[in-house]
């Protein structure tokens, strides 16, 4: 059963409402500032909920504390959008404690992170039959400091038919060709960590899968991608996009491992296309069919990222 597209939020418009929230860890006072700046720049509220700012050991408050936090943002009817503040670690420990079944009765809303908010993006499409969007966070000190960055996300907010087609000027091939299917992905550890999980998909045929990661050692990434091709994640994709490896290590190490596992498959597979831990870092929707040309260096979304 292959992938369909997921239900679209709605775009954003100058005066809306956006939640701030940190289902993981904590953020600084000080970049929550500078990232609500970038925010209003853009002529939005944003409102920052309880727990964003918090600090309970390693998580930005207890696990209840930011279950509620994304939950009473998504479900109040002025908010038009939801932003995670960072990622870090502990998404996946709210996330069961989130009332999806409440969730499911409102109108769908924009949803942005990326990093450890892939447990989320899973869960949003899985629970919500939801798109979201995998694109740079407010406190993000390599966001504040990055205009092209920040208009690229903002585009995809406002402006979606703007960005429709993402072509990277860092992508090459590793298969050439090109293939269209739903876009499905994120750091490749949340999504391994996810197998076995409610919040796992056991098929993901025809998609366009995206990875990437920070801070793992080459044998590492090879363990995690094992991890997918035994769960049946590479069975029927229609194509691969591969990000950013910040921290992992040499490329040409982190590259062998990846094309051992990959180019096998037969099917187009563009590397460092130029989105997660790196700066710049594209905003790519999730849920949403696109065409990869691996050899281009493009995705050619079929229609505007948002309603």
């Amino acid at each position: 059963m292959s992938l369909k597209p997921l239900r679209r939020p709605r775009r954003l418009v100058p005066g809306d409402r956006v939640a701030v929230v940190s289902p993981a860890s904590p953020s600084p006072g000080e970049r929550i500032d500078a990232g609500l700046a970038v925010l209003r720049s853009w002529g939005l509220e944003p409102v920052v909920m309880p727990h964003a700012a918090a600090r309970t050991g390693l998580f930005a408050g207890l696990d209840l504390d930011r279950a509620g936090d994304f939950q009473d943002a998504w479900l109040d009817p002025r908010i038009a959008a939801v932003f995670a503040a960072r990622g870090g670690y502990g998404s996946q420990r709210m996330i069961d404690l989130v009332d999806w079944e409440r969730l499911r009765g409102a109108e769908p809303k924009a949803f942005i992170g990326f990093s450890d908010m892939t447990a989320l993006h899973e869960a949003i499409a899985i629970n919500l039959g939801q798109a979201t969007v995998h694109g740079p966070m407010p406190t993000w000190t390599a966001f504040t400091g990055d205009a092209g960055m920040q208009e690229h996300l903002r585009q995809t907010l406002f402006e979606p038919e703007r960005v429709q087609k993402i072509a990277s000027s860092t992508a090459r091939t590793m298969n050439g060709g090109t293939a269209t299917g739903i876009t499905v992905g994120g750091t490749l550890t949340l999504l391994a960590a996810g197998i076995g999980t409610p919040d796992h998909r056991a098929d993901v045929a025809g998609g366009l899968l995206l990875l990437e990661d920070i801070g793992e050692e080459p044998y590492r990434i090879d363990r995690a991608l094992t991890q997918l091709r035994r769960a049946g994640w590479f069975d029927g994709l229609a194509g691969v996009v591969l990000g950013s490896w910040a921290d992992c290590g040499p490329y040409e190490e982190v590259r062998e491992v990846l094309a051992d596992q990959l180019a096998g498959l037969s099917i187009p597979v563009a590397e460092e296309f130029g989105f997660g831990h790196c700066t710049p870092s594209l905003t790519i929707p999730l849920g949403a069919k696109a065409t990869l040309d691996a050899d281009a260096g493009t995705l050619h979304f079929g229609v505007p990222a948002l309603a």
